[in-house]
């Protein structure tokens, strides 16, 4: 009351429980936006999740979100309420390939201990089971046995977040199909669109559905082909065969496939799918977009 706020809106459900009571008391409107799965094993939790169903109106980060919404939480749905998808977005101006300097691109290239003679294929996310990591290795085991020669480097880019056990696996892994001299862990990059143009291939691996799936989004706005899952929100950003390929989820023999697919397309191919990937997020996926959307969902709730 006192700062004259007309409108809450919460993104996760700790914030939510806070907000609801809040909004109850000053009868303010409320909005949430579910943005993830919230998966739930039990009547409580689910109950937890439930708050992002109790606000004046509902936004869902994505057709796969709504879709979710509407099989798991049907009985905390209001009609009432107002319920809608307004795709999350990314910042087209700050992930664009123009921006970034051959020399800075050297310099990282440099740092990863990595040369341009051969194709990068790049695996952006945090080390986590359902990321896919593992998946990935075994895919690149399979290009290796397909193709009889050491046609590319690969890059897992992604922090460990203390799960030493995890990564220790994966390690293992790698060295159990003699990648060492192919594969590079790396733990962090503060310059994200410097490691997208590096690469020549991007990869999202996840073997649980992306609520929305950023590393697909991130990049096609860099104009590089994304190779992801075919589960989840990559369905709904990646138009396959024209800005990516979306590959049988969990099966590292099928993404094995679309890699040598796309390691063996030429270069005029590989352009034009960049160019068309840019476009889609400029008119479908861009933050501007969202927070236009966003506003006039606000107006309308406070009219």
């Amino acid at each position: 009351m006192f700062y004259n706020i007309s409108l809450v809106h919460a993104r996760s459900r700790a914030p939510a429980w806070s907000c609801l009571f809040a909004t109850k008391i000053t009868r303010k409107k409320f909005v949430t936006t579910f943005h993830g799965t919230y998966n739930f094993k039990n009547k409580i939790k689910k109950f937890y999740n439930s708050v992002m169903l109790r606000s004046n109106l509902i936004i869902a980060g994505s057709n796969f979100i709504f879709s979710h919404i509407n099989t798991k939480y049907k009985e905390y749905l209001n009609i009432k309420k107002k319920f809608l998808v307004i795709f999350r977005g990314i910042n087209i101006d700050y992930f664009d390939p123009s921006t970034t300097l051959e020399v800075d691109e050297n310099q990282l290239l440099l740092e990863w201990k990595i040369k341009r003679d051969k194709k990068i294929i790049l695996m952006p996310g945090r080390l986590t089971t359902w990321k896919g990591q593992e998946l990935f290795i075994e895919a690149l085991n399979l290009v290796n046995k397909e193709l009889g020669y050491e046609a590319f480097y690969a890059v897992i880019l992604g922090n460990d977040q203390g799960r030493d056990i995890y990564k220790k696996k994966i390690k293992r892994l790698a060295e159990q199909y003699r990648l060492s001299n192919q594969l590079k862990f790396i733990q962090h990059c503060k310059n994200m669109p410097l490691a997208y143009n590096v690469a020549d291939i991007i990869v999202s691996a996840s073997i649980e559905p992306e609520a929305f799936g950023r590393v697909a989004v991130e990049a096609q706005s860099m104009k590089k082909p994304i190779i992801a899952s075919d589960i989840g929100g990559s369905n709904e950003t990646i138009v396959n065969n024209k800005t990516g390929f979306l590959f049988d989820s969990g099966n590292s023999k099928s993404l094995s496939k679309k890699l040598i697919e796309v390691l063996n397309l030429d270069k005029s191919t590989l352009n034009f799918m960049g160019i068309e990937g840019r476009k889609n997020i400029i008119s479908k996926f861009n933050v501007e977009k969202m927070c236009f959307s966003t506003y006039s969902e606000y107006k309308k709730l406070l009219n």
